[in-house]
């Protein structure tokens, strides 16, 4: 019963944390001009509208099991964005990137907080989560947050040929993961952010 409850608050940590991120995405882009994420009925923190196959639900699945239940991340569907809507299409790309990270980095760091008032493992567990999902999201591999920065900043030209890896961006992913890089990004960086908010480091 207690491995039942432990693995339905995990998920349910996990999808209000990709819900948050997505709808941050949506809510600056919205503020910044484009309406596409609220006119597909996306800016909204109801889980069950960001569920994508593989971001939330088979590569969270491969690194829970491949882990024995000790660690899993990843990502819900991205919110549908029309940089042309932007007001400054691309030095605004950046912001609206930067906002899912930059909402679990926040959220991450009110649990942390609480966690020194009330040392729960489930508040220590969505800590981890948050950090991770922000950590992850910052991996520069189309379509994740991190290739929306750097497209920002490439010129535009090489930009273009850059975004066109986005469809093979998850097959990517799972080379990274089955060949174990993902794990020597993500891990380091969310013991750097743990030791920024005093909390214990993430351990196997």
């Amino acid at each position: 019963m207690a491995e039942v409850l432990y693995l339905a608050l995990g998920v349910l940590i996990f999808l209000i944390t990709v819900a948050l991120h997505e709808y941050c995405h949506g809510l600056v882009a919205d503020r910044l001009g484009d309406p596409t994420a609220r006119e597909a009925g996306r800016l909204s923190i109801n889980p069950l509208r960001h569920i994508d196959p593989f971001w939330t639900v088979l590569l969270p699945a491969l690194l829970f099991f491949s882990t024995r239940g000790q660690f899993a991340i990843g990502m819900a569907r991205p919110v549908p964005v029309n940089f042309l809507n932007l007001k400054h299409p691309r030095s605004d790309m950046i912001w609206v990137a930067l906002a899912g990270p930059f909402a679990n980095f926040a959220l991450a760091a009110l649990l942390a907080s609480i966690f020194k008032v009330y040392p729960l493992h489930f508040l220590l567990y969505a800590v981890y989560f948050n950090i991770g999902i922000a950590v992850f999201n910052l991996i520069p591999i189309p379509p994740l947050d991190g290739s929306r920065i750097l497209m920002g900043l490439l010129p535009p030209g090489l930009a273009f040929r850059y975004a066109r890896l986005e469809p093979y961006g998850f097959l990517i992913v799972l080379v990274f993961y089955l060949s174990g890089v993902l794990y020597s990004v993500l891990l380091p960086g969310i013991d750097l952010f743990c030791r920024i908010l005093e909390i214990p480091s993430i351990r196997f």
